[in-house]
């Protein structure tokens, strides 16, 4: 007797609605910082758009830098589960190249927000302040691939050089028209970055 694919639970009409309201503030406040300006929209305009009330906004958000990074938490965590569940012989730069390529060309909501942070230098320092976490998961899966223990300093620097690396590789990736590349242009680049840090780190691996 065949056996049937277990069914993903969908979520009760409760959640549903919470997480409508939710993403319905993060596209009218996105909206609202390209149109205004970030540092000139306040949580009582992004209220009136969203037809909520200010203290809803903040039953799902601390701030307006929350709403402006909400897509941070989950890409973490897929990019945390990606390093920690990778399999036997597969490298920190494998997955790196592959959660690149799964992350597709960028839809409207991620190159708005690219164009919101890049016009504030304060949204800049604060983005590169949150990728920590970021790169605190590249050095934990690099010292694996090592096999370093917990003073050796190579892995954080490994990291820190990888996440630097490509900060600067996002933010000049532009053709000469002043557009965004193709998706596919991206990662032409973005292996030739790969190739450059896995030759330094096959180095380490074999000192």
């Amino acid at each position: 007797m065949a056996t049937s694919e277990p069914s993903v639970a969908r979520p009760g009409l409760r959640e549903r609605k919470k997480q409508q309201t939710r993403d319905t503030i993060a596209r009218v406040a996105l909206e609202l910082f390209a149109e205004r300006g970030y540092d000139e929209t306040t949580l009582a305009e992004i209220a009136d758009a969203a037809d909520v009330s200010t203290r809803t906004i903040f039953a799902y958000f601390h701030s307006k830098e929350d709403i402006l990074f909400c897509e941070e938490p989950a890409f973490i965590e897929q990019l945390k589960q990606a390093l920690e569940q990778r399999p036997s012989g597969v490298t920190t730069i494998d997955v790196l190249r592959d959660f690149i390529q799964s992350s597709g060309p960028p839809d409207q909501h991620r190159k708005l927000r690219k164009q919101i942070v890049r016009s504030n230098e304060e949204l800049r320092l604060g983005e590169r302040g949150r990728f920590a976490r970021v790169e605190d998961l590249i050095a934990e899966s690099i010292a694996r691939d090592l096999g370093a223990g917990p003073g050796d300093i190579r892995p954080p620097l490994v990291a820190a050089s990888m996440t630097a690396a490509f900060f600067s590789m996002s933010e000049r990736l532009e053709s000469k028209s002043g557009e965004p590349i193709s998706h596919e242009q991206a990662m032409a680049v973005a292996d030739q970055v790969l190739v450059f840090l896995r030759s330094g780190l096959d180095g380490l691996a074999r000192s």
